[in-house]
């Protein structure tokens, strides 16, 4: 049940996004679009809900569970930009808008970073959530498989510092920028 819910809610994430920049470029109802853009957090929040009554109700959590936890991390923590890049694209493609930039050189490399800030706020709203559920539930032999979910936490986290830092000594360049064959 829950991983239906998890598809259920990505979808309805990005139709609520998809709907409000329609309303806002398409019909021209901005109101109307910032309303249906609002609806993205709520869906987060109908996620946790459906979570925490299924192990409240007796369930016993599995890999499903700690998936919706991270889902919810992310979402939260990178709900604002992913939107952002939507309504970038969006104002590209239906209202005459500027090309989106591709960042290269030291404002990738910071962009990166801002990115490890980001994912740090979704690894501790993910663990806060799995540590919630775990003392609420207050049942070990049906939350074990949530214990596990902290160091895929670390993991995730560790693979977007290692990106970070790749960008930091190897920074990416500008895009058209001919590359420099070795002298002998």
């Amino acid at each position: 049940m829950i991983l239906a819910a998890i598809v259920v809610c990505e979808i309805a994430f990005w139709v609520a996004i998809l709907a409000g920049l329609a309303s806002r470029y398409l019909l021209h109802r901005p109101r109307l679009g910032a309303a249906l853009l609002v609806l993205a957090p709520v869906i987060d929040v109908v996620l946790l809900a459906l979570v925490a009554v299924d192990l409240l109700g007796g369930g016993t959590a599995s890999w499903q569970h700690g998936l919706a936890a991270i889902y919810i991390g992310v979402s939260v923590a990178y709900g604002k930009r992913m939107v952002a890049w939507a309504d970038a694209r969006f104002q590209r493609r239906f209202a005459g808008g500027p090309a989106p930039e591709r960042l290269a050189g030291a404002r990738y490399t910071v962009k990166c970073w801002r990115d490890v800030l980001l994912t740090g706020l979704a690894v501790v709203i993910a663990a806060a959530i799995l540590g919630a559920i775990i003392l609420v539930v207050n049942a070990p032999e049906r939350t074990a498989a949530l214990s596990g979910y902290f160091g895929i936490l670390g993991i995730i986290f560790a693979i977007d510092l290692v990106w970070a830092l790749s960008y930091t000594v190897w920074p990416r360049r500008p895009t058209g920028v001919a590359q420099r064959a070795p002298s002998a």
